[in-house]
């Protein structure tokens, strides 16, 4: 029998996670698969390459959020698996990527067996996880070659509109709150983490949004979601004064967003999996297992079909 990572109960999954950030992407999951950005083919393409990616293997797509990355996963032929600790975005998941198993978990405890994954990836959530756990979860279920690729759209915002709404941001931003341009977590990529060093490819992406998608796109931030009614409508009509400053000036209704996107991207050092002894750096509660192994089993057998129901 395949051995297995600490399980949780689908109650305790959020335990441990910023509650803030739960309610925030909890009630913006909508808004999120609405309005956030997709990824283009080149960064695919890109991970595809690196990772040797295609038929015959297995990445999951960790914090999976709506599927955003994952749809574009499953265009490299590759078996792909997401794991996504909130109900709601796995509900707005399993509306957008029809036929890909989404199992609740987090990055520190998937709930995949050891040395089961070619590659693990996570887009737009690196920074919310507890790094040291996460990669020790990592290493424990990829296999011996296997890799992690972390994506990240990140929004230019040096200038104009663009800049006004930034600095509105940082003023009702949470001054606790993780957020992407914090480079700690790098840090953790060290010699004795298990990974090689953390290598990063750049690619261009852009979006061009309406005034009602702009607004939700702002909505989908957690910190914004999350925010007291009366707060978030006072952003919301500060963002509105910033918008219809840019609309007059720019004699146009639509708002373009540019991000300079990243992929950082590292492989194992060593033997992963059950071949190698982890170490616990903290204790989780057992719980009634995942129908994992099944799951892995009939995605060999059957490709991607009538597999929602994980």
């Amino acid at each position: 029998m395949t051995a297995k990572g600490p399980r949780r109960s689908s109650s305790g999954i959020l335990h441990g996670l910023n509650p803030r950030v739960v309610r925030g992407f909890s009630l913006g999951a909508e808004a999120y698969e609405r309005a956030r950005p997709e990824y283009p083919a080149t960064a695919v393409q890109f991970v595809a390459r690196t990772f040797d990616l295609g038929p015959g293997k297995i990445a999951v797509d960790v914090a999976a959020g709506t599927g955003k990355w994952t749809r574009r996963l499953v265009e490299t032929g590759a078996t792909v698996i997401a794991v996504e600790p909130l109900p709601a975005m796995r509900q707005v998941f399993e509306r957008s990527v029809p036929g890909i198993p989404v199992m609740p978990g987090t990055a520190e405890a998937t709930g995949l067996p050891n040395a089961s994954v070619d590659l693990v990836t996570v887009a737009q959530a690196f920074h919310w996880f507890s790094v040291p756990l996460a990669l020790q979860e990592f290493r424990r279920i990829l296999r011996p070659g296997g890799g992690l690729a972390i994506i990240w759209n990140v929004r230019k915002e040096a200038s104009g509109w663009r800049l006004l709404s930034r600095r509105l941001l940082d003023e009702y931003r949470p001054r606790s709150y993780g957020h992407f341009s914090g480079k700690g977590w790098k840090k953790a990529f060290t010699p004795d983490s298990g990974f090689t060093r953390l290598r990063v490819w750049r690619y261009a992406n852009e979006q061009i949004l309406d005034r009602a998608t702009i607004e939700d796109r702002y909505r989908s931030l957690s910190f914004v979601s999350a925010m007291p009614r009366r707060r978030q409508d006072e952003f919301l009509r500060r963002l509105g004064k910033i918008l219809d400053h840019e609309a007059a000036r720019s004699h146009s209704n639509e708002f373009t967003i540019p991000y300079d996107g990243k992929v950082y991207w590292s492989f194992l050092r060593g033997p992963a999996g059950p071949k190698r002894r982890l170490r616990s750096l903290s204790p989780i509660e057992p719980i009634e297992p995942f129908a994992v192994e099944k799951l892995l089993s009939d995605l060999s057998k059957d490709g991607r079909k009538g597999l929602t129901e994980f």
